[in-house]
């Protein structure tokens, strides 16, 4: 039975367009779509959690932990030890019955007879038919990732990771959008690392972008609303996370756009509120400093979270704002 399931791999995963003029990010789009909905009619996992997972863990690959960046398309990690058996003398072992007789994960996933940390198919194989021991449903899924994991960041943002890619049906989801509108009068500078006084000595960790009041805000990627509130500091505020895993953090509201509320999915553009001169205080405080947008980004390795200058991302992103508009 496995052996039919994984030679339908196999043959589906030759149907990959090979197209010699299209972007290599496109390429990669067409390769990893292949691989995930392959792998849903095998082992019945919706692919958008199987994307969810994988963007998790690219994102975390990326955030300067050990983990090399993935030579292939998957980025889902096993290290040599859990792959091959914790007690196998060989951790490049890639016979499957040598693996499974030292209780190792990885199984051949295109029929090939090897199981190799190397071939994509076998990976994601490997990642699909744990989490398809759990069951099918959203909650199953849901226990499956907490028992691989131990993390509730790590299942509440591939939970919010396949909720995106469901909505859209596509993983070409990589575009920005500057904080603000253009036609807006708006400044900034570098801020990020500058200290702040107020509440106790501590650094800035964001970007500071002067505008009027009542200047719309908008979601810079496609993400979930993680956070909506009030803080001390940062006033009406308000967290996005996106498919690499960044917080994006927007600080000092007047308010929110109507309707907004946690859990929801944004796209680059949407309106989520509007720039105020709020926070250094209770609940309501304003006007104790000129109105601006605090626009903060913080990067996410597995374990914590911690803040990086968002400035160079704002540069490039009102390039490219700037030059759609004169498009």
């Amino acid at each position: 039975m496995i052996m039919t399931m994984v030679l339908l791999i196999a043959g589906a995963a030759e149907t990959v367009p090979a197209d010699a003029e299209k972007e290599p990010e496109q390429d990669m789009y067409a390769e990893r779509m292949a691989l995930y909905k392959n792998m849903e009619t095998v082992t019945h996992i919706p692919w958008y959690w199987l994307a969810g997972a994988d963007a998790y863990e690219r994102g975390i690959r990326s955030a300067g932990t050990e983990r090399e960046e993935a030579e292939g398309a998957i980025s889902i990690y096993y290290s040599p030890k859990e792959w091959s058996g914790p007690l196998n003398p060989e951790f490049d072992a890639e016979d499957p019955a040598a693996v499974s007789m030292f209780n190792g994960a990885g199984l051949d996933g295109n029929g090939n007879g090897t199981a190799s940390l190397s071939e994509d198919a076998d990976v994601l194989y490997t990642f699909a038919s744990y989490l398809a021991g759990y069951g099918y449903d959203d909650d199953n899924i849901r226990q499956g990732l907490w028992d691989y994991y131990h993390r509730d960041q790590a299942v509440r943002s591939i939970t919010n990771h396949a909720r995106i890619y469901r909505k859209y049906g596509t993983l070409d989801l990589d575009d920005h959008s500057f904080p603000v509108p253009l036609r807006y009068n708006y400044s900034y500078n570098s801020t990020w690392g500058d200290s702040r006084g107020w509440g106790g000595r501590r650094i800035h960790e964001g970007t500071d972008i002067f505008a009027d009041y009542r200047t719309p805000v908008l979601a810079t990627s496609y993400g979930v609303v993680e956070l909506t509130g009030w803080n001390k500091y940062g006033g009406w505020r308000l967290g996005i996370r996106d498919l690499t895993n960044t917080y994006h953090y927007f600080g000092h509201l007047t308010s929110y756009e109507e309707g907004l509320e946690k859990g929801d999915i944004v796209a680059p553009g949407d309106t989520i509120g509007y720039v105020g001169s709020s926070g250094y205080g209770p609940p309501g405080t304003e006007g104790k400093f000129p109105p601006h947008l605090h626009y903060g980004m913080y990067r996410d390795n597995g374990y914590s979270e911690w803040s990086f200058d968002p400035y160079p991302s704002l540069k490039s992103w009102e390039k490219q704002a700037k030059k759609d508009a004169s498009a």
